[in-house]
């Protein structure tokens, strides 16, 4: 049964997520592409439910990587690539690179340019983009700042080549006031690396600038309400593990086992998307309020999550909002296990096959799962934990390890994920998506090796863009203090995620 609700859920979340993206960009039928990207799992639950058949990990990873390829050679070879119309005479690149070298080029420079004029794909534009004056234009641009050389008109962007002169900060707000003063509050403007590190700008349409009849609204009684189911269904969840029968979870006194866990789990969540929004706002980007997601089974909830409602100015602002969730949340995770590690006890692991970890549960876990776990583990229990015990863990100390693993789920550097954010802050747009590519073969590879628990989770990432949107200004790098917190960040990623390697083992006498 748990394979087919594992099923069910990456099924779910799959059809969704390609229904809303690839369905715009792609002539091929998203539901076509659903059941290639579908198939490697329904294969494994197959084998496993009706046939009786472990699939081998090599054979799982063929399977996986013939479903990937397949998919993106699909999407590739139907992508939708609007005519360019209105170009101005020397806009076309004509740089010497010949034949496929060439267009392999112009199309990954296109990539960039399409990430950037996505920003306004809900934009209602009255006038063509195709009769902006490039008299205007050229007024925009000081030479010293930006010297303009070519101009490329497209249906949702206008792409403004040259050769940057100043520091990019002071460029961006020279030619965004310039802009500003000549059209308005008609256009976005977006400064982004091109080909080769070679910035250019990109004016799009504001979106807010239509929305005066499509206002969006905040819920707060929706937001409230939310709230307090989600801590309801928490608390039966948290009730259920402390071995509270489902006939009595109406009495009181049993309910309340579970609020260790509750309580737990929701300070957690709460500040990790607090915080965003009081940095959201503190750098004035307006923003939904936390949304929390209630679940009437399992674990009680899938998370909450918050919606930046304008484009994000800079990569300090980007990495800004991006770190500041998972370090709070963070912090109050592990306050929150190492204060129930000293609640928690060892004990006899359950029966599992030689070689195998013992899997997570609400009771009992064991401490090799992850490096940081051991390390916590052996600081707080100290000669209490025997080699090769398991942890009966405490109800606060299991919210606070879950809290630690839905974190690293959020900092897995992939598109827009918190880690996908902070990645790209560091390194830029482009790199920062070739990061996700490498990723996500990397978590599905320990999923089926050493981390089987990790399987769900690195099936989702295959279905989420490898590519983040771009800052208005994505040019400006960040200070050395953001990129050494951003990469520690990424190495707590590594900490949680990873099984504690033997060497590791000996050193930490847990086997």
């Amino acid at each position: 049964m748990a394979d087919w609700i594992l099923l069910a859920l990456v099924g779910s979340a799959t059809y969704l997520l390609l229904q809303k993206s690839v369905a715009r960009l792609s002539k091929v039928p998203w539901r076509i592409l659903w059941l290639v990207m579908m198939m490697p799992p329904l294969i494994w639950v197959l084998g496993r439910q009706v046939f009786q058949y472990e699939m081998p990990p090599l054979l799982m990873l063929g399977l996986f990587l013939a479903s990937y390829f397949t998919s993106m050679t699909l999407v590739r070879r139907g992508r939708l690539r609007p005519p360019t119309a209105g170009s101005q005479p020397g806009a076309e690149n004509t740089s010497p690179v010949a034949g496929s070298d060439r267009e392999s080029l112009l199309e990954a420079e296109e990539e960039k340019e399409d990430s950037a004029a996505d920003l306004a794909s809900a934009a209602l534009v009255h006038t063509p983009i195709s009769e902006v004056p490039r008299e205007k234009l050229n007024h925009c641009f000081p030479w010293n700042v930006f010297y303009l050389q070519s101009v490329e008109y497209r249906p949702q962007a206008i792409i403004c080549r040259g050769n940057l002169r100043a520091d990019p900060t002071e460029a961006y707000e020279r030619v965004q006031r310039n802009v500003e003063n000549t059209f308005g509050k008609r256009f976005l403007v977006v400064l982004q690396e091109g080909f080769a590190g070679k910035p250019f700008f990109a004016l799009v349409p504001n979106p807010a600038a239509r929305r005066s009849l499509t206002r969006q609204q905040e819920w707060p009684l929706l937001a409230l309400g939310l709230l307090l189911f989600t801590f309801w269904t928490t608390l039966t969840a948290g009730a259920q593990a402390a071995g509270v029968g489902p006939d009595r979870l109406l009495h009181l006194p049993s309910l309340l086992k579970g609020l260790p866990y509750a309580v737990g789990i929701l300070a957690i969540l709460g500040s990790h998307e607090g915080i965003r929004y009081w940095v959201a706002r503190r750098h004035g980007i307006k923003t939904s309020l936390p949304y929390f997601i209630p679940v009437p089974f399992v674990l009680g909830t899938f998370g909450a999550f918050i919606e930046l409602k304008e484009p994000v100015p800079n990569r300090k602002v980007l990495f800004d909002i991006a770190i500041a969730g998972p370090l709070a949340g963070s912090l109050v995770a592990l306050a929150m296990l190492l204060l129930g590690l000293s609640f928690s006890a060892p004990g006899d692991p359950p029966a599992v096959p030689e070689g195998q970890l013992t899997p997570i549960s609400f009771h009992r876990i064991d401490p090799r799962l992850s490096v940081l776990l051991a390390i916590l583990a052996r600081m707080v229990l100290g000669d209490q934990l025997q080699p090769g015990q398991v942890i009966d863990l405490h109800p606060l100390a299991f919210a606070g390890w879950l809290g630690l693993v839905v974190i690293a789920f959020n900092l897995v550097p992939v598109g827009q994920l918190d880690g996908g954010h902070i990645v790209h802050a560091i390194y830029g747009q482009q790199m920062g998506a070739n990061v996700g590519r490498v990723t996500r073969w990397l978590v599905l590879l320990l999923a089926l090796t050493v981390q089987p628990w990790l399987l769900l989770w690195a099936l989702l990432l295959f279905v989420i863009s490898s590519a983040d949107e771009p800052a208005l200004n994505d040019v400006t790098e960040l200070d050395e203090g953001r990129d050494l917190l951003g990469l520690g960040m990424l190495t707590l990623l590594v900490l949680i995620l990873l099984p504690v390697p033997p060497f590791l083992q000996s050193w930490l006498a847990l086997a």
